[in-house]
């Protein structure tokens, strides 16, 4: 199956929807991000339907630095290299801003660590951490 992933309009009501729909589907467990700040990316199916989301905001730590703040793809797409496509995605808009480096995090997901790891993510221990018990850091040099 074929992707397109599209810079997401912040200002359309309709993309709000379709954002925050997509991360109850993808992460039911989890409050939904706010998406109305940084820089969003939806995802479509060859048959338009929105399938996965990512979202990428200035850090509140380092002023160089992009946090990538969420990102899920729904289960009956997984397995398909979005993951990866929406950290590259992300990459190069943070270049593009001229930051320096990128970081996130994950917990207890080792398929979202995996695509980290294959983009050149590092692990890293944070002076400050800001997750859960067993979060783990990740970093990338722009």
């Amino acid at each position: 199956m074929r992707y397109k992933i599209h810079r997401a309009d912040l200002g359309c009501l309709d993309t709000q929807m379709a954002l925050t729909r997509l991360q109850k589907q993808c992460l039911p467990y989890d409050k939904p991000a706010t998406t109305t700040f940084g820089y969003w990316w939806l995802v479509h199916s060859e048959d338009g339907v929105p399938v996965a989301f990512a979202g990428l905001v200035p850090s509140q730590r380092w002023s160089d630095c992009g946090y990538l703040c969420r990102a899920g793809v729904l289960p009956t797409h997984r397995g398909q290299g979005i993951q990866k496509k929406l950290i590259r995605v992300r990459i190069r808009q943070a270049r593009a801003l001229g930051w320096n480096w990128l970081v996130t995090d994950t917990n207890d997901n080792p398929a979202s660590a995996n695509s980290l790891i294959a983009r050149g993510f590092k692990m890293f221990d944070p002076t400050k951490p800001w997750g859960a018990d067993k979060t783990l850091y990740w970093r990338f040099k722009l």
